[in-house]
């Protein structure tokens, strides 16, 4: 069983500076219920030859919390993009990551596209639920657990009103 630990924390873009490169990301979703998801995501990351790797998984999750279900399946990118662009839901989310070292944890936080264009989030993630982490001076407040601030959630933001 894969149990994924992660704290999520939104970042202040005025004390943020990311680093020279991040990936590219698109993600869509599937399934996005309040008690899971299956979402497709498709990452693009320069190289140092100027040539473009990508990468793409089909991941399960549970229902959000500090500690979750999760399971993720590597696929082909070309397969990845045909789902995002024919069978995911209306909402793709499109952001650049970044991964941060903070005294020798990485964040992966995020800078979003689209109608999220100036949200930033940080994740971190925990080989336990006890575990501390010391928290950089531009992270603002946790959303750990708040159903709103999910990647499914946003999408559901993305796609417009929602019956």
């Amino acid at each position: 069983m894969g149990i994924e630990i992660e704290r999520k924390f939104l970042v202040d873009p005025s004390r943020f500076f990311p680093p020279a490169s991040g990936s590219v990301i698109r993600q869509g979703y599937l399934v996005r219920t309040p008690d899971r998801s299956v979402r497709v995501r498709l990452t693009r990351r320069p190289a140092e030859t100027g040539e473009v790797d990508a990468s793409a998984a089909l991941t399960i999750k549970g229902p959000d919390g500090l500690a979750r279900l999760e399971y993720e399946y590597q696929i082909p990118a070309d397969e990845a993009a045909e789902l995002l662009d024919t069978l995911c839901l209306a909402g793709e989310i499109r952001k650049t990551r970044y991964v941060v070292d903070v005294e020798g944890r990485n964040f992966e936080v995020d800078v979003y596209d689209g109608v999220h264009a100036g949200l930033i989030t940080a994740e971190v993630e925990l080989a336990s639920v006890h575990e501390a982490v010391v928290l950089p001076d531009w992270v603002t407040k946790e959303v750990t657990g708040d159903p709103a601030w999910t990647n499914a959630a946003l999408s559901r933001a993305e796609a417009g009103p929602v019956d």
